[in-house]
């Protein structure tokens, strides 16, 4: 038997979309009238500016049954990053996976902070999908850029996106297990670290705990651990001067402050996000 509200065919892609709405309220989902319209526009291969436009329609039935495998996935919590395959950050569009992180909009303020200041060349630790050191080097056009990440798999999807915007030519990516692949020094490094606590895991959203990859969320402990890592070696890496910009967890502001003070960085400053919370730590290398 057909779970309720499956199968849109012979109706609408209006009403279609309302079926799918219900749907993805029912099972939990945070934006259900959002994601049926995106997932609708990713079903009829069009762009979601566009569904307005086919709403008084019938749907053809290769993208009702499209569209019924997408929400049923959807309904389950599957990501929608997942099931278009992208998600957007800084303006661009990024081929994703379950094998990243999805970009977030709160670690754009990352993006704007490392903007504020010139750089020529910059290291991304745990690069993932690729989003912020890809979106450094659209911005820069000047500057190139070295990405590592421990997982083969993301170290792949950030490559695919390098060449999606172009920037292929001046980025280099390869597997390390934080530093120990990186040579030579820069005069930026960025790094989104795994910064959820072990106990804090059980609180994420089915479609976080359940289908991103778990070493790019949690350190196994008290979500602290890659802050250690990167605070014991990252200064043989940073040019004098250089600065050094960390996303954390709104809790985290005075331990990763306190971590980087201890290795002997200065000018520690820690930045709000758009909604007020702790989102990232910046710090500089001695002169």
């Amino acid at each position: 038997m057909s779970a309720p509200g499956a199968g849109y065919s012979g109706g609408t892609a209006a009403q279609a979309m309302a079926a799918a709405a219900a749907r993805l309220r029912a099972a939990g989902v945070e934006d259900p009238a959002r994601d049926a319209r995106i997932l609708l526009a990713h079903a009829a291969r069009i762009e979601a500016s566009r569904v307005t436009l086919i709403a008084p329609e019938e749907l053809e039935p290769e993208v009702a049954e499209r569209y019924e495998q997408l929400i049923s996935l959807r309904a389950i919590r599957v990501p929608v990053s997942h099931l278009i395959g992208e998600r957007e950050f800084y303006g661009r569009r990024f081929k994703v996976s379950g094998d990243v992180l999805d970009p977030r909009p709160e670690t754009e303020c990352l993006i704007e902070a490392a903007l504020a200041q010139p750089f020529e060349r910059v290291l991304d630790l745990g690069l993932g999908s690729g989003c912020i050191l890809v979106t450094l080097l659209a911005e820069q056009p000047k500057a190139s850029g070295f990405g590592v990440d421990l997982s083969e798999a993301a170290c792949l999807q950030a490559s695919a996106n390098a060449v999606l915007h172009r920037v292929e030519e001046r980025i280099d990516i390869q597997q390390s297990d934080w530093f120990s692949n990186v040579t030579g020094q820069f005069d930026l490094v960025v790094s989104n670290p795994p910064y959820i606590a072990l106990p804090e895991m059980q609180d994420l959203s089915p479609e976080v705990r359940s289908h991103e990859p778990e070493m790019a969320l949690t350190d196994g402990g008290d979500g602290l651990g890659a802050y250690r890592q990167i605070a014991a070696s990252v200064r043989e890496h940073l040019l004098p001067g250089g600065r050094l910009l960390l996303e954390i967890g709104p809790s985290q502001g005075r331990d990763v402050t306190a971590l980087l003070a201890e290795a002997g960085l200065l000018e520690i400053r820690v930045l709000p996000d758009l909604d007020g919370r702790d989102r990232v730590v910046v710090a500089q290398n001695p002169l």
